[in-house]
């Protein structure tokens, strides 16, 4: 159960938490991993990490060339893509009167514009070899909103809508897209809360904790998995009962 052997898998964000943890979960499974990302020390220590079946590639979404040169560079190396987990993503906080057009417009680009490209660009050979697994990692905001984080949650809830209609176009050709949408996780960010502040927090997640980026990890291992083909379409939230949707 659960053996992605033989698989090509690209996750875009990969130098961070999240990312870090997807890409050894899906290695662990057996798939090849691409991993993806403008850090590329962090890049290194977990291509160091994990040794064998992974493939390093840097690369900045908020560059439209860069985002157009990453699958044809992943196929070139690795063969092409079977599983694509579109983790990258940027905020740019401001209240919505004081948002600028440029931070609207870069978060949009990164969180929905890139996940839209790559997924256009890895589907033609799913489509040809009649399997393939799209991911998108989306988050609560994109359920409930946020304060400040305007560009963010439209970027977010649009992978759900984006999600939903590329899985109605390929679910024939046995490809699924799904979404799923964390809540707060632990990670260098989480970790910048005041400790006040993030103890309220967590009393208000019914689970009591924030969740760990393995949890998110095993999640995204599950819906790349051939035990998952019947399901398409959906966003799984994975936020310990924070938001019961």
């Amino acid at each position: 159960m659960f053996d992605l052997t033989g698989k090509i898998a690209l996750v875009t964000g990969a130098s961070g938490a999240i990312g870090g943890a997807i890409a050894r979960v899906l290695q662990k499974m057996g798939a090849t991993v691409a991993i993806s990302g403008t850090k590329t020390d962090n890049l290194q220590h977990l291509a160091d990490e994990l040794v064998e079946r992974v493939h390093l590639f840097a690369c900045n979404l908020s560059v439209s060339h860069e985002i157009i040169d990453l699958v044809p560079r992943v196929e070139q190396e690795c063969g092409s893509v079977d599983i694509l987990v579109n983790n990258a993503g940027i905020t740019k906080d401001n209240l919505l009167m004081r948002m600028s057009d440029s931070d609207w417009q870069n978060v949009i680009s990164v969180n929905l514009e890139a996940p839209f490209k790559l997924m256009r660009a890895v589907s033609r050979n799913m489509i040809k070899k009649r399997w393939g697994r799209i991911i998108n990692i989306s988050s609560i905001v994109g359920a409930v909103g946020n304060p400040g984080q305007a560009n963010y949650a439209a970027s977010k809830s649009g992978l759900f809508g984006l999600s939903k209609s590329a899985a109605a176009e390929l679910a024939a050709r046995s490809i699924t897209v799904n979404c799923i949408a964390p809540g707060f996780i632990q990670s260098p960010m989480v970790e910048k809360i005041p400790a006040a502040h993030r103890e309220q927090l967590e009393k208000s997640i019914p689970a009591s904790r924030v969740g760990q980026p393995e949890e998110v990890a095993a999640a995204v291992g599950f819906l790349a998995s051939n035990e998952a083909s019947y399901i398409t379409g959906h966003v799984l939230h994975v936020n310990g009962g924070m938001a019961m949707i």
